[in-house]
């Protein structure tokens, strides 16, 4: 199997989801191990002589004070997990969880940790071997970083918890003999260097980004078919435009569309059926643009934090330094999740107001709802309202989570992120765009075919046989749910950027 070498330096958004997707397999970097070690040499001389450093020698947040004997360092490490391990909720998906080990392994690498090599290398080996804790979705502030959810994975490291193995969900130890692997038993420094860190909400966040990124790129297609059966105007997207308002996602969005819409015999332009379009039509390039630009500020933060040292205490080998500090902290992450779902909800807000567009005979001058015996049949009607529910839920979903703050450890920990919330939130976001997106793409479709529409433009021809080969013209109802389905799973294997790349090359981002 195909391995990726982690260093600690060079992690890649697209690696984080070949790793936690599609399986591929860890190496680590001999020299990055040899950081490890040398930070590691530096906790094992204080604890040797006794010399008193948060997080090596002492208790935890507001235990800082309190002096922990080397005698007592296993059994402080072994707490530190199973206290911290309060999570409750659904266990979080096999992907995220992938990305939160890979995370944290990358993490460790840098050499500032003060874990053992060999601790390092058997997380990454129960990653390679498919050994996934079961790590509840809810119970994280985002400062320390995330310390429930990240204390539920390292419990599986000491035979403890519990974790899914080829399926099966398994007391810790079961899972880790089945894999041929051996729990160990943690010493001073290695609990904490596990459990604090943002590697949970990182790893959610860059998930749901990544779908973000191919489905706005589906969105920018789907909206320029829904202008094309409408028979919108072209003009609007004539680059003079977007150059005079030089947002680097606006003239890409606007340039993408027309790329999808060479050589349709249906787009219009102005004077010719009307004079102008609605918003949701002529707008596209300013509201599709103004989502990449703010995806374009995500992946900046996510490139820099899946590559980041997010634990407390650091240590700096070069030097001997300890340094108590706060990288742990969520904010910088809680705010991109936050400006991610945002962003995300506006791009099903407009695909709904496409979608009614549609489904509306007195806008569209197509029969209503898109049925061809309309009152017998309701055709597209509660398509739309199902749309629109969606639309709703992420309005909700939307108010940022890094507004609120609650402290916590007896006041010592006074601000926290939410960012793991904020991530979270996102991701859901995410899914109910898709849906809304896949429900515009089935009407735009239906209209096609309500049209008998036969000069379409290439790249959206091969969008309608896309659909038609999972969902059929309606020539009567049929039981929705099971169209909107498949249609929501082509956009979430990014099957219709696909088939369109494959006639007029790599859509614009």
């Amino acid at each position: 199997m195909k391995g990726i070498e982690i260093t600690g330096e060079h992690l890649t958004i697209e690696q984080v989801v070949e790793i936690a997707r599609d399986g591929l397999s860890v190496k680590i970097s001999f020299e990055a191990l040899n950081r490890v070690a040398e930070a590691r040499a530096v906790v094992e001389d204080f604890v040797e002589n006794n010399r008193i450093v948060y997080g090596i020698t002492t208790g935890f947040g507001k235990f800082s004070d309190v002096y922990i004997s080397s005698e007592d360092a296993e059994t402080l490490q072994r707490n530190l997990l199973v206290s911290h391990a309060c999570g409750v909720g659904k266990p979080l998906p096999e992907d995220a969880v992938r990305a939160t080990m890979l995370l944290r392994a990358n993490a460790l690498l840098k050499g500032h940790s003060g874990i053992r090599p060999e601790t390092l290398s058997l997380l990454v080996e129960m990653l390679n071997r498919g050994v996934h804790p079961v790590i509840p979705e809810k119970g994280s502030l985002g400062a320390s970083g995330d310390l429930a959810p990240l204390a539920h994975m390292a419990l599986v490291l000491i035979g403890e918890g519990e974790a899914i193995y080829q399926g099966e969900t398994l007391p810790g130890a079961d899972a880790m003999r089945r894999a041929g692997l051996t729990p160990t038993v943690l010493s001073s420094k290695e609990g904490l260097a596990l459990i604090n860190g943002t590697q949970v909400m990182t790893g959610i966040g860059a998930l749901a980004y990544w779908d973000a990124e191919n489905l706005v790129k589906q969105a920018d297609v789907i909206a320029a078919m829904t202008l094309e059966a409408l028979e919108g105007i072209i003009d609007p997207f004539d680059a003079r435009i977007h150059e005079l308002r030089p947002h680097p996602g606006q003239i890409t969005t606007a340039k993408n569309i027309r790329t999808i819409l060479t050589g349709s015999k249906h787009v219009t332009h102005q004077g010719e059926k009307r004079v102008q379009d609605a918003y949701t039509l002529r707008c596209i390039p300013q509201i599709h643009g103004a989502t990449k630009d703010a995806l374009g500020y995500v992946r900046e933060k996510l490139e820099i934090e899946i590559n980041a040292v997010t634990d407390n205490p650091l240590i700096f080998p070069e030097t001997g330094d300890v340094i108590s500090q706060g990288n742990f902290h969520g904010q910088p992450m809680a705010l991109a999740f936050d400006f991610l779902g945002i962003a995300v909800s506006e791009i099903a807000n407009v695909s709904e107001r496409r979608l009614e567009r549609l489904v509306n005979p007195s806008l569209s001058g197509l029969p209503g709802f898109l049925a061809k015996e309309g009152g017998l049949n309701s055709g597209y009607m509660i398509v739309q309202y199902s749309a629109a529910s969606l639309v709703s839920e992420n309005k909700i979903l939307a108010h940022p989570a890094s507004v609120d703050s609650i402290p916590s450890s007896a006041n010592q920990e006074d601000h926290v992120s939410m960012g793991t919330i904020a991530a979270r939130k996102a991701a859901e976001i995410v899914g109910n765009a898709r849906h809304v997106l896949a429900m515009e793409w089935m009407a735009a479709c239906q209209a096609y075919d309500l049209k008998e529409m036969d000069a379409c433009a290439p790249a959206t021809q091969a969008g309608r046989s896309l659909l038609r080969e999972t969902v059929p013209f309606l020539e009567r109802d049929e039981v929705m749910y099971p169209l909107i389905n498949r249609a929501s799973q082509r956009l979430a294997e990014a099957d219709l950027l696909r088939v369109v790349e494959a006639e007029i090359g790599s859509l614009d981002r």
